[in-house]
């Protein structure tokens, strides 16, 4: 398999997944700055987080190549060598999710499902919300608020490591990770395999804007 240096843009994120992932991290902002304040907003971000994730779900699934979780949730194995790989400066290159970037994303829906459903919870023993009058409306509510902070702060420091994953990532590979989620396409100088080939347009000698 022959390997090419030349600088190349790489077509990745669709644009379902920039907004999905632009809207979740300006919904979950808000409901984190309005949780006392302004409970009815905050309430209302919760819902569309909500449904964020129940489309990132299904989207995983039946999405494009880069946007599936077959492409980027690897084995334990394989992200622990990946994230002693950063420690030599000479960690692989991966067109989509590396294996660390992929476990942050399971981390991260995991945490904010949680602090959804912690918070309807919530509403629910005030018998309010999609969950009232179910079995967790009799689950108490010291604990379930407890639980609800927990994992939003939880979130939040989740948020933070993977900024700084995307600032490591960018200067180790050359590359502008919030630019290609924005655009929806990497130009990188990392190496690219000819497996890469369909995904791949060479712009070595060219201008683009």
């Amino acid at each position: 398999m022959s390997i090419h240096n030349s600088q190349q843009v790489i077509k990745v994120w669709d644009p379902l997944v920039r907004v999905f992932h632009w809207s979740l991290a300006l919904f979950f902002t808000i409901a984190y700055l309005t949780e006392d304040d302004f409970e009815t907003v905050h309430f209302y971000m919760g819902y569309a987080i909500s449904a964020l994730i129940v489309f990132r779900l299904l989207w995983g699934v039946v999405g494009p190549k880069y946007a599936r979780f077959t492409n980027f949730v690897t084995g334990k194995e394989r992200v622990v060598r990946y994230l002693k790989s950063l420690l030599t400066g000479k960690a692989e290159h991966y067109v989509g999710h590396n294996p660390a970037g992929g476990i942050m994303v399971v981390a991260l829906l995991l945490t904010l499902a949680l602090t959804c459903f912690f918070g309807m919870t919530l509403l629910a023993i005030d018998d309010a919300g999609p969950l009232a009058g179910t079995f967790v409306g009799n689950f108490n509510e010291d604990l379930v608020k407890g639980m609800h902070e927990v994992c939003a702060n939880g979130t939040l420091m989740l948020v933070f490591i993977h900024l700084a994953g995307v600032l490591i990532s960018s200067v180790l590979h050359r590359e502008n990770l919030v630019r290609a989620m924005i655009t929806g396409v990497k130009v990188t100088r990392a190496k690219a395999s000819d497996a890469q080939k369909s995904d791949v347009k060479s712009v070595k000698g060219e201008r683009h804007v």
